[in-house]
């Protein structure tokens, strides 16, 4: 089988010894995706609805790139710094997601890099 890395300008690039995506066969895999905006580096922050579409639009780039959309999704993995925050992330989370509902897990965790609130990943099959 084989397999492609996936990189677009439309996502923020990789910081460390990773891919923004995989492509195995059938399969994207993307990295979890904080809420940096690609044109600016900039973490959104402080406002965990603005980080949750833009985490969400940096994983909808790398899905686009490996020739897949939010449809072919069939597995989301949301970390979240503060699980209070999950009515306002789902909120925005349902405006992507609406006639269909991949399986989906969400995690709070004691920290994510950069300091974020919000980190999303997906696995897609085309």
């Amino acid at each position: 089988m084989d397999k492609i890395v996936v990189n677009t300008d439309k996502a923020p690039a990789a910081i460390g010894p990773y891919s923004q995506g995989m492509k195995a066969g059938n399969m994207i895999f993307t990295s979890g995706q904080l809420p940096i905006v690609p044109e600016t580096g900039e973490l959104i922050i402080n406002d965990i609805k603005k980080e949750t579409r833009q985490s969400l639009e940096n994983v909808k780039a790398i899905l686009k790139e490996a020739g897949a959309t939010l449809e072919d999704v069939v597995k989301v993995t949301i970390f979240i710094s503060d699980m209070d925050k999950f009515g306002e992330i789902n909120e925005v989370y349902g405006e992507y997601f609406t006639d269909h509902k991949p399986a989906r897990s969400c995690v709070e965790v004691a920290k994510l890099p950069k300091n974020g609130d919000i980190e999303i990943e997906a696995i897609a099959i085309i």
